[in-house]
């Protein structure tokens, strides 16, 4: 089997294995969520002494009744009086962006809306739901000695009780959850904080009767679906954390397979998918409080979500503050917040973060200018960035085929002195490093300055995939930027593309090797199968940026045709070899008569022989 079958049977075994993969491993359809056991995360809470720094009585497993193991322990009546005292009722927090609904029960929030995104799942309607149906998003435990008191069963009043309406433009205002038991021993109030226009929410806690309980804060067990691909949605599923010795740490559930337990101090921990999260943040006061103290994540068994808690401890102040954000992952919003929370959502492989980190920050920067700045949409907004990509790239990408073009003119004269000099590694090492002086060949050159804007295109590729600005945004017959093109035209027109660049380079090169050729035609099938599930916008972008680099194509194409015409590079001499021998001098004639005669006697005789070669010839 000759290399050109055996690189084609390697394309159609990808192709096969990339198909067969989903026919016979088809991703999981995410389950309804169904309401976390407390008793299991109870269970794991025994174990909190040693890795959170509960004091060393250690945390007793949530008991049957919720409530309160030992009431005398903690001042707290019985579950059934405490039911009785306060109705149940739901609280409402409206601003400009978003909807919130409390339960007093808990003081938990049980639904999020985002009033300025819209909910594309099927069926759905309205904005975007934060919070799965029956669940809560922020509830709270105390663990107080030995024992665990769920607030979810703690009736509070509320003021206002009619809730909140905050106005555009307007000053904060709060909502305030209090509760104190009969005898007057124990108490709590919880106080949100809500600013109009931002999507932070400020809450204090404030706790009488007891000595520094530790407050475990749960962002609930996951975010609704809103996607119309609800199965990518599940998948993108996971918890995030920035850990003051550790950095940013995330991780996908489906990945998770058992509770885990994580050390702090953190900075922030968060709940995200594809486009939005929920996230908890410590106060801004105190040195006590200014960060939190571990982290409880619990996997949901047969379902791509789970469980993040996140502890802090009440000092003994008995007042603590806390931040959540319930909203959009919306770069700008996220880097306000500080302590690196635009990277809740990392873009690229960790050991590129680093220097993804700016070039991410300025791409966004530059796409929300261009489209805030000429006032159009991100459709064309894309189409301009790919042509301006271009653009800026077109220096190093003409500098790097120019000296590609310098490099293949010298590949003939290195093979020839490698050669030549394979057994004298000495004087090859010589003879190349002249053919590299008098040539200006750098086997480098061709390679640096493509390899200078990959790092950009890595992070436009991430960027475009996950930008919350293109979700729901129609575009010609695109109807949403974010999602797939459903004519697939796109990753038609991208193949289509890959295959004219393909084409008028190898145009340029009639001594190109046949896998080049092959590659030619496999490859655009093979790209644009990929970028069938890729969403539009990245595909936009994508294909504007090939067609912008078609005129820079024929002109490189141009050039490498005029550099192949020229006569072939000649092998330059060696130090040895390089100058011819140096003629010795004659010395003067000592006689001037003498040496005429000679030379009058020696021409003579050179033309009597030319005569009887002539006079031979006669004879004949």
């Amino acid at each position: 089997m000759n290399t050109e079958v055996r690189f084609i049977a390697a394309i159609g075994l990808m192709l096969a294995v990339l198909v067969g993969t989903n026919i016979l491993f088809p991703p999981v359809e995410p389950e309804p969520p169904v309401q976390p056991d407390s008793t299991s995360v109870g269970e794991v809470a025994g174990g909190l002494e040693d890795t959170l720094g509960i004091p060393a009585e250690g945390v007793a497993p949530t008991p049957q009744d919720p409530m309160v193991q030992d009431p005398a322990a903690t001042a707290a009546e019985p579950r059934e009086a405490v039911l009785a005292e306060v109705p149940r009722a739901r609280v409402t927090v409206e601003g400009p962006r978003y909807r919130h609904t409390f339960d007093n029960y808990g003081a938990a929030i049980v639904s999020a809306e985002l009033l300025s995104y819209q909910n594309f799942r099927d069926g759905a309607e309205g904005a975007v739901q934060l919070v799965p149906e029956g669940e809560r998003a922020i509830s709270r435990r105390m663990v107080i000695g030995s024992d665990t008191l769920d607030l979810d069963r703690i009736g509070f009043t509320v003021e206002p009780a009619e809730g909140l309406v905050l106005q555009e433009g307007g000053a904060p205002e709060t909502l305030t959850f209090s509760w104190q038991n009969a005898e007057g021993s124990f108490g709590l109030d919880l106080i949100y904080t809500f600013t109009p226009d931002d999507y932070v929410v400020g809450v204090e806690t404030r706790v009488r009767g007891v000595d520094r309980p530790l407050m475990l804060t749960s962002l609930g067990s996951g975010i609704a679906f809103n996607e119309a691909d609800s199965t990518q949605e599940a998948r993108s599923m996971a918890w995030v954390g920035n850990f003051v010795n550790g950095g940013i740490d995330s991780e996908e559930f489906r990945k998770i397979e058992e509770a885990e337990l994580l050390e702090g101090p953190l900075h922030w921990t968060a709940y995200r998918n594809r486009y939005f999260l929920t996230a908890v943040f410590p106060g801004t006061g105190a040195e006590e409080d200014a960060f939190l103290g571990g982290l409880l994540v619990t996997p949901l068994e047969g379902q791509l979500r789970g469980r993040v808690e996140a502890t802090q401890v009440i000092p003994s102040s008995g007042s603590v503050d806390s931040r959540l954000y319930l909203g959009p992952q919306n770069y700008s919003r996220l880097q306000a917040l500080g302590n690196d929370f635009e990277e809740v959502n990392p873009y690229g492989w960790k050991w590129l973060r680093p220097l993804l980190r700016p070039i991410v920050g300025a791409i966004i920067w530059l796409f929300t200018f261009l489209h805030d700045a000429l006032s159009i949409g991100y459709g064309w907004v894309l189409v301009l960035f790919g042509v301006v990509m271009r653009v800026v790239l077109w220096p190093l990408n003409q500098k790097a085929m120019r000296a590609q073009f310098r490099n293949m003119a010298v590949q003939p004269l290195m093979k020839e002195i490698q050669t030549k000099y394979k057994d004298n590694p000495e004087r090859l090492q010589k003879e190349m490093m002249k053919l590299y002086r008098d040539h200006g060949f750098n086997p480098l050159a061709g390679c640096l300055p493509l390899l200078i804007p990959f790092p950009v295109l890595i992070a436009l590729f991430f960027v475009f995939q996950n930008t919350i600005e293109l979700r729901g945004v129609p575009f010609l017959w695109l109807p949403d930027l974010s999602a797939a093109d459903p004519l697939y035209l796109l990753p038609l027109g991208l193949a289509v593309s890959m295959f004219l660049l393909q084409f008028i380079s190898f145009r340029s090169m009639p001594d190109a090797n046949p896998q080049m050729k092959t590659m030619m035609w496999v490859m655009p099938p093979v790209m644009g199968f990929i970028f069938l599930q890729f969403p539009a916008g990245l595909n936009l972008y994508y294909l504007v940026s090939n067609i912008a680099t078609l005129p820079q194509q024929v002109l490189i194409a141009n050039e490498r045709k005029k550099h192949a015409a020229k006569a072939p590079l000649k092998m330059p001499a060696s130090d040895e070899t390089s100058a011819p021998p140096a003629k010795p001098k004659a010395s003067p004639p000592k006689g001037g008569a003498a040496s005429a005669a000679g030379k009058g006697s020696a021409g003579k005789a050179g033309s009597g022989k030319a005569r009887s070669r002539r006079g031979s010839r006669k004879r004949r």
